[in-house]
């Protein structure tokens, strides 16, 4: 797993990027994959989430994840759920220990925070539509309901597709610009006529930026060209693969 020297030099703070190596699943699903929305072994899947919870020692059910389905929503978590009863959310807040809040990526962006001396953490799921509703600012409130300081959030972006490797159409630039015209910083040109290399961490930085926290940064690791390392959905669309899996992020209070 990739770990975020800001988290790891905090008390009471576990987490980890995951990547898609160390679990038990086979083919297109090797080896650590860990969503339950693929078409892979659910009993296999089960058990490679089971191991990311046991190296944060959690137990399998205090491990959760979301219904994720490109929103701003999120979860203010108490207790931890059922697979079956997971909530739709692209965002979870705690201040509860022993909770291992799950975000499941394959190119979009995982953002975990915390504030550590309020005792909240959060995670996100940031893909472009999450990222330009404000599933991120929408994290960041919902902590500060919690008791947390904005000033004192700290927030680590983690593996996800990168401009290089992020090829979008004309009209996905049109969300972007509607909302600051300074957005087009974030589309570079493409070998394509009319298309755009798009910088989804860059964008997420500058949104983090200026929400006013403590500090943020991404851990530079681009999901598409690491093939042994992550799961990529736009590199399994480029290959006209049938599935893929998802890698995991995870942060919990102890």
């Amino acid at each position: 797993m990739v770990e975020a020297q800001d988290f790891s030099q905090m008390s009471g703070i576990r987490h980890g990027f995951f990547n898609r190596r160390g679990g038990a699943s086979q083919g297109l699903y090797a080896s650590l994959n860990c969503g339950l929305g693929s078409d892979d072994d659910k009993d296999t899947v089960l058990n490679n989430r089971a191991a990311v919870a046991a190296h944060l020692r959690l137990a399998p059910p205090q491990l959760i994840t979301s219904y994720q389905h490109h929103s701003a929503e999120v979860i203010t978590v108490s207790t931890p759920w059922s697979i079956t009863d997971a909530p739709r959310a692209d965002g979870m807040v705690t201040n509860v220990k022993n909770i291992g809040l799950g975000i499941l990526t394959a190119d979009c962006a995982p953002v975990l925070f915390a504030e550590p001396d309020a005792g909240v953490v959060g995670a996100a799921h940031a893909g472009w539509r999450g990222a330009v509703s404000g599933v991120t600012d929408a994290v960041i409130s919902a902590m500060e309901v919690l008791g947390a300081r904005r000033s004192s959030i700290v927030a680590v972006i983690g593996p996800t597709i990168s401009q290089s490797a992020y090829e979008v159409g004309p009209e996905f630039i049109q969300d972007f610009l509607e909302q600051d015209a300074a957005h087009r910083q974030f589309f570079a040109s493409s070998v394509r006529d009319t298309h755009f290399m798009f910088d989804l961490p860059g964008y997420l930085i500058q949104r983090l930026e200026a929400a006013k926290i403590a500090s943020a940064r991404w851990v530079e690791e681009c999901t598409y060209p690491e093939e042994n390392q992550f799961f990529s959905y736009r590199r399994t669309t480029h290959r006209g693969e049938k599935d893929y899996g998802r890698q995991i992020s995870v942060i919990t209070l102890t």
